[in-house]
């Protein structure tokens, strides 16, 4: 395969991954916005609301939170605190950038491995939510993915050339 094939593909893989992330994280947002819009309207005018809808909305908050770090971390548009940059050298930004990234991919992949056992456990005991109608492990798994799609984009940031702008990577 040539390099203008691959980068092709590669290129194409990268922005239906995007596509993918907006879409899953606009349909959380929507329907926690509908879910919620709902449950107050049924409480207030109908006296009574849905019995799931609560823990409904607690499970679409942890969606879209960590939907929300996904798409964050692919442009590395996080929340971050740049205090450094401002007291260092220039020429160290770099390389710190660097091991930042490195060190926040480290930990992602941590918390994607206990994630991944705290899902496996959610299975194992066979939990359930929703009024029993769901498997706990079915929503819980959105925490090793997202973890270790962030820790996985942290990698490829601590790795690709950059422009020593910050340390906290938001100029990458």
């Amino acid at each position: 395969m040539t390099g203008s094939v691959r980068i092709g593909l590669v290129g194409r893989a990268e922005r239906f991954g995007r596509w993918v992330e907006n879409v899953l994280l606009a349909l959380a947002l929507a329907a926690m916005v509908a879910l919620a819009a709902a449950q107050i309207a049924l409480r207030n005018f109908g006296g009574a609301g849905l019995v799931w809808a609560d823990e409904a909305l607690r499970l679409l908050v942890l969606w879209v939170t960590m939907l929300g770090a996904v798409a964050a971390s692919r442009d590395q548009r996080h929340v971050s605190i740049d205090a450094l940059s401002r007291y260092l050298p220039h020429r160290w930004l770099r390389g710190i950038g660097r091991l930042l990234d490195v060190f926040v991919a480290a930990v992602c992949f941590v918390l994607a491995w206990y994630s991944w056992q705290f899902v496996a456990d959610a299975l194992a005991a066979d939990d359930r939510v929703l009024g029993g109608a769901v498997p706990a492990w079915s929503v819980q798994l959105i925490l090793p993915v997202a973890f270790a799609l962030v820790g996985y984009r942290y990698t490829v940031a601590g790795l690709a050339p950059r422009r020593p702008m910050s340390v906290s990577g938001a100029g990458h």
